[in-house]
């Protein structure tokens, strides 16, 4: 089952899935952020934080340091699949900052996401991307 949800996710950040997010999450789904120390609980809450991700992780920060490669852009560079769960290794850059992290996905039997966890190295990395997520999230807000 796992193997066709991340073709999914996959397929859903390429803007390639029909149902969305939607259709990928439970409703009762829990999203542990790298920043936030409680566990996000329900569809609407882990929604809001994959949306800020896609849109903190775009690769497209700004950076100066690599300017005839350009800002290294977020890509899945591993990935291990095993029963109802998954482990992606990513990588991206933001404003010079190299990112490493892993996103870790678990499935139910009707293929949908009930846990989506992610963790970031190194501590430079960390603390950018909480910066950068609170920003999000709150112009998502709209405060």
């Amino acid at each position: 089952m796992i193997e066709k949800v991340v073709e999914n996710w996959h397929r859903q950040l390429r803007g390639e899935y029909p149902g969305g997010l939607d259709e990928l999450l439970a409703d009762d789904v829990v999203f542990y952020s790298p920043v936030v120390f409680t566990p996000q609980k329900g569809k609407d809450i882990t929604k809001a934080y994959l949306n800020a991700a896609f849109n903190t992780f775009d690769g497209d920060s700004g950076s100066e340091k690599r300017a005839e490669q350009g800002p290294k852009k977020f890509e899945y560079t591993k990935q291990v699949l095993s029963g109802n769960q998954a482990v992606l290794e990513f990588e991206t850059e933001m404003d010079g900052k190299y990112v490493n992290g892993v996103d870790i996905i678990s499935c139910n039997d009707e293929g949908r996401i009930v846990e989506f966890k992610v963790m970031i190295r190194p501590l430079q990395a960390v603390n950018k991307v909480h910066q950068q997520m609170a920003t999000m999230l709150k112009a998502m807000q709209g405060s």
